[in-house]
């Protein structure tokens, strides 16, 4: 478990620096941040393996955070996990439509809270080597320049365009709804008889196959392999 990088997000410096000490001392290599905003910039800057974030933060809350981070590539090979003081099923349900993997209640057990990231670090790398396994898209996101490698072409995309594929191809078989499509690409809601998201899907159909995007009707889109 050595050399896992991990990024803690939160306000509370005595907490931040009494989980950094303790996540250290398992082997952990761990840097930290004390609000939202400063959390996706390490985020971006580190490429960590797990990000344990306060669901209540100050410049953007956690479920900005984790929804910007999802959408600046961090997928399948990063684990987000959120933990507040409150309890409610409406907070749960919020933290994992936004893309967390799982939902920590306070106080926080640092015993349990450290068996539980290793045993998460664990399963996720014994997925990561079956997903390898069992799928090959042939698709690679090139996120410098604004492409997509299909099967080793090259094929260049609008900027919106770019950033749809990349939303939907962080977390294959995620169900995107057009709320969190319009929000995180465009930056706000999309008034409902909006045709600019399907317009980008059909343009997105055209250049990289009918097969990737698949539509929920009514709902939103996800990435098939």
């Amino acid at each position: 478990m050595k050399h896992k990088k991990i990024l803690l997000v939160d306000s509370d410096m005595i907490l931040l620096e009494e989980l950094q000490e303790v996540l250290v001392q398992e082997g952990f290599d761990v840097t930290v941040a004390t609000d939202g905003k400063k959390g996706v910039e390490k985020f971006l800057q580190w490429n960590p393996s797990l990000v344990l974030m306060s669901l209540v933060l100050p410049v953007m809350d956690g479920i900005e955070a984790c929804m910007e981070m999802r959408a600046r590539g961090g997928g399948k090979n990063t684990l987000i996990l959120f933990y507040t003081s409150h309890g409610e099923d409406y907070s749960q349900i919020a933290g994992f439509n936004a893309g967390a993997d799982d939902y920590i209640v306070k106080p926080i057990k640092m015993k349990v809270l450290v068996s539980r990231i290793k045993a998460m670090l664990d399963r996720l790398d014994k997925r990561s080597v079956d997903i390898q396994k069992r799928y090959d898209p042939g698709i690679r996101i090139d996120r410098d320049r604004y492409m997509v490698v299909k099967d080793g072409l090259e094929i260049s995309l609008p900027r919106k365009e770019f950033e749809l594929v990349a939303l939907l191809f962080s977390s294959p078989r995620k169900v995107f709804t057009r709320q969190e499509i319009s929000k995180i690409i465009w930056g706000h809601d999309l008034v409902t008889r909006n045709r600019t998201i399907d317009v980008h899907i059909r343009h997105i159909r055209k250049k990289l196959g009918d097969g990737h995007v698949k539509t929920f009707k009514g709902i939103g889109y996800s990435f098939e392999f």
